[in-house]
This record gives structure tokens, C-alpha cells and sequence, in this order.
């Protein structure tokens, strides 16, 4: 199955204009051949629109996402993005999936990172929210939970093929061993692949790495895109191909 990580710069606060972006995003990863799309956390709201975050969460039946689903539909594509979420008088900083049929997958982030999502957000317990894509396995991440082993594996053992992680790294030292180093480790230690998609550019609170990835149970990596500009890039995910590393890392088998 060919996959499509889009890397893409978020307008904060302006829901409309970023919709624009992932349909655009969408209708040129449908011409490549690829069955799933990839926008990165909070991609629908801007991460760093910090109020705005509030005036434009949505629930999981709100037009915005009937537009998310339509825009699969349309494409034929399973859309996972990110967004801010309102259940009730709590805000979560979630992500969704549609395949277009009106039906949604909806992660909430587990581990929220910082004072400045600590304020915004409400925290979820950890879970494992799965779907079918093509008859592949996925489960949902956002960004800080897959720097905690414990949640990668509980996909693993919950028997995914595939974690997608929209994320929104910063830029600085740390962010770039974790594109570059610990995406690559989560893949190899649990036999997954993992595609880990992040904002590019700087909006008025934060200045965002790039260097999204997409890793294979060997730990190789399958595709990346460059630090400082938006990027459409894909993979294609063959799982059959990593038959012999799953038999020779046999760490989910071996776990005691």
C-alpha cells in the first residue's frame, strides 16, 4: 500500500484555509496511487493558535469533519489529521481517520507535552484505537506518546501493522534525535512501521522541525522530508518485504 506523509504548515486559527491545504494535499497524493494521507497534529486548527484552539475545536460530528470525510470520499483516500477536539467543556488534542463513509476513528493524545498543551487540553488515558486500511492494521499516536515506549508497543501487541503519528516537533536538538533516531528505534523494537508526520515553518509561538518519517520494522528508513519546507512525500509499505526481520527480532513473541 503506498502511503503519503503530508508536511505542511498550518494557518493558526484559520480552520478553512487549512482544509484547503489537505484537500489540496489529498487530490495530488489520490494521482500518486496513495491510499492513505497523513496530516500532521492539530493540523486542522495551527498548533500554535493557543486561543483559537478553544474558538475552533470541534466535536466528531461537526461539519468540519463531514468535510474531512467528504474530501476522502471524493479521493478515495483514508484521511488521518489532526485536530482540537470539544466534548462537552473538555478540549483534546486529537486525531482522526476517515476512509470517507462517514464513519470516524477519533485518538486522543495520552501524554500532552508541556505548560502549553497542559493549559489547552484535557489529557485522555492512553488507548488503542485501531482501523483497517486496505487490510492493513493501523493505530494513532500523537507526537509526545511515541516517546514512550509503552504506547507503540501496546499498538504492537494489539497487532497493527502501521502507527501513524502526527506530530508537532520543535526545532532544536533534541526534536531532531527524535525524527532522526527514536522513530526509527519504536519501528525496529516493535516490528511496525511507523510514520511520523510533522509541521514545518513557524507561526507566532513555535518554530517546527520538518523532518517527518517514515520507518520499517528493520529500522530502515522508507521516506523523509526536508527540515524547512512543506513536502508531499511517500512510501510505499509492503509488509511481506520485512518477513525476515519480524523472524529474526522476535521481541513481541519473547516478551515476558
Amino acid at each position: 500500500m503506498k502511503i503519503a506523509g503530508y508536511q505542511m504548515q498550518s494557518m493558526t486559527g484559520d480552520v478553512e484555509a487549512n482544509l484547503d491545504k489537505i484537500a489540496r494535499a489529498a487530490a495530488r497524493a489520490a494521482e500518486e496511487g496513495a491510499r492513505l494521507l497523513i496530516a500532521p497534529e492539530l493540523a486542522i486548527n495551527g498548533y500554535g493558535a493557543a486561543e483559537a484552539l478553544v474558538e475552533t475545536a470541534v466535536s466528531a460530528q461537526s461539519p468540519t469533519m463531514a468535510r474531512l470525510s467528504e474530501m476522502a470520499a471524493r479521493t478515495g483516500l483514508t484521511i488521518v489529521a489532526g485536530f482540537a477536539e470539544s466534548d462537552g467543556d473538555a478540549i483534546y488534542n486529537s486525531a482522526v481517520l476517515t476512509d470517507g463513509s462517514g464513519e470516524f476513528a477519533v485518538y486522543r493524545k495520552s501524554h500532552l507535552y508541556g505548560p502549553y498543551e497542559r493549559r489547552w487540553f484535557s489529557v485522555e488515558e492512553p488507548r488503542a484505537i485501531l482501523a483497517d486500511v486496505d487490510g492493513m492494521r493501523v493505530g494513532m499516536l500523537i507526537c509526545y506518546d511515541v516517546e514512550f515506549p509503552e504506547n507503540v508497543r501496546r499498538l504492537a501487541k494489539a497487532g497493527v501493522d502501521l502507527v501513524v503519528v502526527p506530530t508537532a516537533l520543535p526545532i532544536g536538538w533534541s526534536g531532531s534525535f527524535i525524527a532522526e533516531h527514536m522513530i526509527r528505534v519504536r519501528a525496529f523494537e516493535n516490528q511496525v512501521f511507523v510514520a511520523y508526520i510533522n509541521h514545518c515553518g513557524a507561526d507566532r509561538n513555535f518554530a517546527y522541525a520538518g523532518r517527518s518519517h517514515i520507518a520499517a520494522p528493520d529500522g530502515s528508513l522508507l521516506a523523509e522530508a526536508p527540515a524547512d519546507e512543506e513536502a508531499l512525500f511517500f512510501a510505499e509499505i509492503v509488509t511481506s518485504a520485512f518477513d525476515q526481520s519480524r523472524a529474526e527480532n522476535t521481541y513481541l513473541r519473547d516478551l515476558r
